[in-house]
């Protein structure tokens, strides 16, 4: 990669600081009272002492079957003088010689399927769900205390880490921001033009790999299996369980794509690292397109919303592949037809609205390309870049997440130092409600304290709705991706975006920005209003959580 990104595909585990407490002996004993611990903490870290980096204690399996306790072992060590305990009970470690990452299990066939560490086995010791403290003894004329890891209510498949004080999703990526060198992209924005993502796909000669959220175009479905007729290794993945369901135009597309050839997978479930993949992104050969848009006919088909999108070439490509390769390669994913056996699927219909081209394509040079991906990474990564914003912040966005949100509260600490900030937000029926609220508050402080921002919702001219997640910084920084602004999205869901540094790009999608602001605010249709509080209170709650969980429209 461009900028390396280090990560276990399996499970990524920093190494954590030790600390001090508690104590521990032979098996099936209760540990004896040490008079003189000595405490990991108090070592040097050129001692390279071995250390607690995760422990996994609630897997999603009857009784708990393969949690483990991994230790990270910096030299070449014998085990046959060290032991765990957790307070109760004390196991002895088998008589083996170690270094690296050491997973100790009660369950080391399970845990082997689940991680890919070396796994030993663990007897006599079995961890709490409701908290435990976890001691690495080393029994010596007197019992040393190496190491201690406390944890409390561990969630279903998460691993507790000690050096970072979190909970993180057994297999999930732990990612760092990638910057790639480029030279140019190419710019564009929808429905203004939805050939641009079909062009890219068509090219391909070697490989495509998509990635989504749902997937439902008729056309874009066509120009897969068309790739794959041609011998292109075609790879799709979309999420399991997107709200509302997965729609029966859905459960076709995909039956076509697998019939033909086409690797299809969804991913989620039990095992589940993510609440939702929303990421909506295609690696075609050695370019790639991001978009904000759904591969559906709404968004990639041009039909109903405002989108961003843009096409990245080589070593941000590279860097999208890893993410891809990293998502589709643990045991949340299932293929298509495995899945689909036994299941029934929600009716749906397409969008088919149709809409000028009033903002062409266009290949504009950038100074270079980062690759952000949630959880791990685009929830600081946009908050950098909104932090060092010196000028200007423009933002359209299908929503807002509250007036408490960390982008929001970041553009109003920005127009505070006298940054100017605009922020265009959906008014379609099912944001309207949360996006006025938000609006009306932002609004308020800047009457107030006289900023320089202004809020407002959209009145649609050239597109049916905003489902954008777009953002320009003083300019010449562009966000472009699936990333919603509320805390979910960033949290919980796989979201992708890139970042697009360079004057002409800003230009480019400032443009855009700037003729959807115009000068009105829409109004809410007295029809629509009727047709909402009369007749779908169950598409009312089915959108709302859609807004609150990331899965679109």
């Amino acid at each position: 990669m461009s900028a390396k990104v280090a990560f276990a595909l399996l499970l990524v585990l920093a190494v954590s600081p030790a600390s001090a407490s508690g104590i521990g002996s032979g098996p099936g004993t209760t540990p004896p009272t040490v008079s003189t611990p000595v405490s990991a903490s108090a070592s040097s870290s050129t001692n390279r002492t071995p250390r607690i980096v995760a422990v996994y204690p609630n897997p999603v399996a009857m009784d708990d079957a393969g949690e483990f306790v991994l230790v990270a072992f910096q030299n070449r060590t014998n085990l046959s003088e060290w032991a765990i305990s957790d307070g109760e009970a004390t196991a002895d470690l088998p008589d083996r010689t170690v270094s690296g990452r050491i997973a100790f299990s009660t369950a080391p066939n399970r845990t082997q399927s689940l991680t890919s560490f070396r796994t030993l086995p663990l007897s006599n010791l079995s961890l709490a769900n409701s908290g435990e403290t976890i001691t690495l003894w080393r029994n010596e004329t007197v019992p040393q205390r190496v190491d201690v890891v406390s944890y409390a209510d561990a969630p279903d498949g998460e691993c507790w880490r000690p050096k970072t004080k979190k909970w993180r999703p057994l297999g999930a990526t732990n990612l760092s921001i990638a910057r790639a060198d480029a030279t140019s992209v190419r710019a564009f924005v929808l429905p203004d033009d939805p050939e641009v993502p079909a062009h890219v796909l068509r090219n391909a000669s070697h490989r495509i790999l998509l990635a989504g959220y749902s997937f439902t175009s008729r056309r874009i479905a066509d120009v897969l299996i068309a790739a794959a007729d041609r011998g292109v290794d075609v790879h799709v993945v979309v999420d399991d369980a997107p709200v509302g369901g997965l729609s029966t135009r859905e459960a076709t597309v995909l039956d076509d794509l697998a019939a033909h050839g086409v690797t299809v997978e969804v991913i989620g479930g039990k095992l589940g690292r993510y609440d939702f993949h929303h990421a909506k992104y295609a690696v075609a050969d050695d370019e790639a397109v991001v978009l904000t848009e759904n591969w559906k006919p709404a968004g990639v088909g041009g039909h109903a919303s405002r989108g961003w999108g843009v096409v990245v070439g080589r070593d941000a490509a590279t860097d999208l592949r890893e993410v891809f390769v990293a998502d589709t390669s643990w045991n949340d994913t299932v293929s298509w037809s495995k899945f689909r056996a036994g299941r029934s699927f929600t009716p749906a219909s397409p969008a088919n609205g149709s809409y000028p081209t009033r903002f062409r394509p266009k290949r504009v040079p950038v100074d270079s390309v980062s690759v952000l991906v949630a959880p791990d990474n685009a929830e600081s990564g946009v908050l950098s870049l909104l932090r060092s914003a010196n000028e200007s912040i423009c933002v359209q966005q299908m929503t807002a997440g509250g007036i408490g949100q960390p982008f929001v509260r970041a553009t109003l600490a920005a127009a505070r130092r006298g940054v100017e900030v605009k922020i265009l937000l959906s008014s379609a029926w099912y944001v309207r409600d949360d996006n006025r609220r938000v609006a009306d508050w932002l609004n308020e402080r800047a009457d107030d304290e006289g900023l320089p921002l202004h809020v407002k919702l959209a009145d649609p001219d050239g597109y049916e709705k905003i489902h954008a997640k777009g953002v320009v910084v003083d300019g010449r920084h562009v966000v472009v991706g699936s990333l919603n602004w509320n805390n979910h999205s960033a949290r919980e869901n796989r979201e992708v975006a890139v970042v697009l540094h360079g004057d002409a790009a800003g230009a480019y999608y400032g443009r855009v920005f700037t003729a959807d602001w115009g000068d009105g605010e829409k109004t809410f249709p007295v029809g629509l209003a009727a047709f909402v509080v009369v007749g779908v209170a169950g598409a009312v709650w089915i959108a709302k959580r859609e807004v609150r969980f990331e899965s679109e429209r």
